[in-house]
């Protein structure tokens, strides 16, 4: 994902204003009822731009939290999950990039991929937005 022109506007800040670090304990509130019931912390990140299908690459990462297991809590349903949860609200984030693409370009469709095991402690779930 070379030559990309958005790499610019997805920084660090921007990609914590996007997604929040408290937006994992509210998940687990909203799911459980209890934010300690929570296995990982959810961050988003950016991937990269793909030319070739017009898209942008982003990736849910989960990381385990200290004395929880996080292979134990995932399942294969997690993207479905995610894309449908109010309080992750991935049509609200499409909207938000929707917003910050400006003249650069407008999001199209969009797709969370499966849950990719990236190492012990961290796995991810990708989020790929076509652009129109």
């Amino acid at each position: 994902m070379t030559n990309d022109p958005y790499k610019e506007i997805f920084t660090p800040a921007v990609l914590q204003d996007l997604f929040p670090a408290d937006r994992s304990d509210s998940f687990f509130e909203a799911l459980y009822g209890d934010t300690e019931e929570g296995a990982y912390d959810i961050a988003l990140d950016y991937q990269g731009y793909a030319p070739n299908s017009r898209s942008l690459h982003f990736v849910f990462n989960l990381s385990e939290r200290p004395d929880k297991c996080l292979a134990c809590h995932l399942t294969h349903g997690l993207p479905e999950v995610f894309s449908r949860h109010p309080v992750i609200g991935v049509a609200d984030l499409i909207n938000k990039i929707n917003g910050l693409l400006g003249e650069q370009g407008k999001c199209g469709e969009w797709q969370l991929g499966a849950t990719q095991n990236l190492s012990r402690k961290l796995y991810g779930v990708p989020l790929t937005i076509k652009l129109r």
